[in-house]
């Protein structure tokens, strides 16, 4: 077989889909006036709104995780393993489970309102709006900004901190000197993708943003399409949101630094700024405000899930089939995910490891990554656009939706899996080749063993993230086909708190099921355990 063979149908799968809906955005709308639409004033409001919002929850995102990223390096208190691991569930929550959290917590009828109507303060309404929307970017990417964070500090040397302490340096300068050069290798390209994430983002908007002022491109755009079908001003929103994220893209890609691997003794070495007062002092404040922003909506979506509609809601067959549906999705985008993943890194490893050529490998796995260019849903709206003349493309809903959510998790899939492919190929490829051994039997018998795990780990996250999306079922769905995200929008929509309480906490559990049931079932247990 070509080595170019499996990554060649990968790839050219990704572009047919990718290329026929860019495609059909540009061609399909009969009254695309681009240059009208560009030239009117709420496109670029909507414009400035997607910029300011991204600018600001960036910000914020990067300011907080700093501090938390120091705390948790300097301190180890009762705790801080499972705060680490809610740090990873905030990356894989979904979206509408967490902004139900959050309105919880920060709603007129929430946590926050509670307790200054207790001090005598009275209720404020500060949710939705921009406070709202700034307020759900930093629950998902502050905690991603400061396990990266943690990550650049836990890898200085530790004979740095030894020579830190001969010198006696104090907390400012341990930063200045140490910590700071470390995670500066690593912040503006966290910072980048924190920006992306943040100017495509669309349930977060959707729901927190309130109203019109607080409208962005991904948002306008499915209001064009879905409330008004007016298909020439979708048309040119996702074509001035495509080629702004492909802007980004670059910029991105240009602000990531590599970093510097030293060799170490092995050997462990205190920190010497553990024992101050004032750095005590910030380091608490630092986990108070991070169990603030991040616990509290979580705790809240357990919490609020037993109320008087429970039993009411989980004997509701809409709510089964909705999980069904679910399911069905999920499982369904993440294997195919996993397939075309797998297929791009079987190639680039041959060119990485036999044909010597390791810069034409890692080019060949940005293209796998570059559907994050294309925002979701500009994507199923151009599948939408491409479809609509020849097809109905709501019975179509579910391998539309499927579709586009496991090219969505392909470049999760690449990032998950690539390296202990690649290293598999540095044990075993030499040997293989010399034995005969190829194909079925190289994989079954030599690199699965090795690679149930992070196979395992790549389909629970691509698994998962399709488990949670609302961005394409709000567009494909209808009255028959409508999945847990999308019920517990329309719950929150219609102000069926008690219903969307217990929503949330099905899908909650679903997803944490679905999550360790693939990763310990294809995983195995036994590994775990060594883990």
């Amino acid at each position: 077989m070509p080595w170019w063979l499996p990554a060649g149908i990968a790839l050219a799968l990704v572009a047919a889909v990718v290329g026929g809906a860019l495609m059909a955005l540009a061609l399909a709308a009969p009254g695309l006036d681009l240059a009208g639409n560009l030239g009117d004033a709420y496109l670029w409001r909507v414009v400035r709104f997607t910029l300011f919002q991204a600018t600001l929850s960036t910000l914020l995102s990067v300011a907080l995780a700093v501090p938390v990223a120091r705390a948790l390096a300097r301190r180890r208190f009762p705790g801080r393993g499972l705060l680490l691991r809610l740090f990873s569930l905030s990356l894989v929550i979904p979206t509408i489970v967490a902004i139900f959290g959050i309105a919880a917590v920060h709603g007129r009828t929430g946590w926050v309102n509670d307790a200054a109507e207790l001090l005598g303060l009275g209720r404020a309404h500060y949710l939705y709006g921009l406070t709202g929307i700034l307020i759900g970017h930093v629950f998902f990417n502050m905690p991603f900004v400061a396990r990266i964070l943690l990550q650049a500090i836990e890898a200085v040397p530790p004979e740095t901190w030894r020579v830190a302490s001969q010198y006696g340096l104090r907390s400012r300068d341990i930063f200045r000197l140490i910590e700071w050069p470390a995670m500066r290798t690593v912040l503006p390209g966290a910072a980048g993708l924190v920006f992306m994430l943040c100017f495509t983002s669309f349930a977060v908007v959707l729901t927190l943003g309130g109203g019109p002022k607080a409208t962005t491109l991904e948002v306008a755009v499915y209001q064009a399409l879905r409330f008004d079908f007016d298909l020439g001003r979708a048309v040119a929103l996702a074509l001035v949101q495509l080629g702004l994220c492909g802007a980004i893209v670059l910029a991105v890609l240009q602000l990531a630094v590599p970093g510097n691997m030293t060799l170490t003794e092995g050997r462990i070495y205190e920190r010497p700024d553990r024992g101050g007062r004032l750095g005590l002092a910030v380091d608490t404040l630092a986990v108070i405000v991070t169990l603030a922003l991040v616990v509290l909506p979580l705790a809240a979506v357990a919490v609020a899930g037993f109320n008087p509609r429970t039993f009411g809601v989980l004997s509701d067959p809409r709510l089964w089939r909705a999980v069904g549906q679910s399911l069905a999705i999920a499982l369904s985008a993440g294997v195919i995910a996993l397939l075309l993943g797998g297929a791009v890194l079987v190639s680039s490893r041959i060119l990485r490891h036999r044909l010597g050529r390791p810069g034409a490998a890692g080019r060949l796995e940005l293209c796998a990554s570059l559907i994050l260019v294309v925002p979701p849903f500009v994507l199923a709206t151009g599948l939408f656009v491409l479809l609509r003349p020849v097809a109905d493309v709501f019975a179509l809903g579910m391998p539309l939706v499927v579709l586009v959510n496991a090219l969505m998790a392909l470049p999760f899939v690449v990032r998950f899996l690539g390296g202990p492919m690649m290293e598999e190929a540095q044990r075993h490829d030499r040997l293989c080749q010399s034995l005969g051994i190829g194909g079925w039997n190289r994989l079954r018998l030599v690199e699965w063993p090795n690679l149930r795990r992070p196979a395992s780990l790549a389909l629970a996250v691509a698994a998962t993230l399709s488990l949670g999306d609302l961005g394409v079922i709000a567009l494909f769905g209808s009255q028959d086909f409508a999945t847990l995200p999308l019920l517990l929008y329309q719950a929150m929509g219609g102000f069926r708190m008690g219903e969307a309480a217990v929503i949330a906490a099905v899908l909650s559990l679903l997803c944490l099921a679905l999550f360790l049931a693939i990763e310990w079932g294809l995983g195995g247990l036994k590994r775990h355990a060594h883990v």
